[in-house]
């Protein structure tokens, strides 16, 4: 990626100026993770935040009985790791497809925020998004059905261009509103049957997103 191409990101993300921008990218680092790569293991003492650029990260516990229980799920704009201090993490870290992170060391990320007043407020703002999204996303697991958490999830993914780019995968989608990649599977191939949703190997378009909000409930 340019470093163009960096700041962009980094100044849309953080709602920041040029100069806040600037500092960011110079101290971030470009990483990138195959598909079920650790990128951080639970137990691990972490002094790093990461800003998800590109795919999914998830933070996963396994049990005694090797059940796998998902803490949480970071999608593109989100950020992870410990802040305001290093800390022991509660969870791995495990890339769902091909993942891209920006990352950045904790203290850094503080400084950073404390000098510049449009990256703490930038940062303010991100932090306080991600934590809509986890209330949703509980509220969703109490109140809605599993197809209805699944329509649920495919509409924030996609946004306002109601476009998933690239497409989610089945797995991850299931295990982040927690479902069974069955159901998950049976759920989309239902919406591509009535013609609500298209999907190729490339893009998943939701073609009649009122239709599919209508599901949700």
């Amino acid at each position: 990626m340019l470093e163009a191409e960096r700041h962009a990101v980094i100044k849309t993300v953080f709602s920041c100026g040029d100069t806040g921008a600037a500092a960011l990218v110079s101290a971030m680092r470009l990483y990138s993770f195959a598909n079920k790569a650790i990128v951080v293991r639970q137990g691990d003492m972490v002094g790093q935040c990461w800003l998800v650029v590109e795919g999914m990260a998830q933070a996963q516990i396994v049990s005694a009985d090797g059940q796998t229980t998902l803490l949480a799920s970071y999608g593109p704009g989100e950020i992870l790791g410990n802040y305001p201090e290093p800390a022991t993490l509660r969870a791995d870290i495990v890339a769902q497809g091909a993942l891209t992170l920006f990352g950045i060391e904790t203290a850094t990320l503080v400084a950073l925020a404390r000098d510049h007043a449009d990256v703490g407020f930038g940062l303010s703002l991100l932090l306080a998004r991600q934590l809509d999204v986890t209330l949703d996303r509980m509220a969703a697991r109490t109140t809605l059905s599993a197809a209805g958490r699944i329509y649920a999830e495919l509409l924030r993914l996609a946004g306002p261009d109601n476009r998933i780019d690239p497409p989610p995968i089945l797995a991850a989608l299931a295990l982040t509103v927690h479902t069974t990649r069955e159901t998950a599977s049976r759920a989309i191939a239902n919406l591509v049957r009535r013609g609500i949703v298209r999907r190729s190997d490339t893009l998943f378009e939701i073609v009649s997103p009122r239709l599919l909000a209508d599901l949700v409930a």
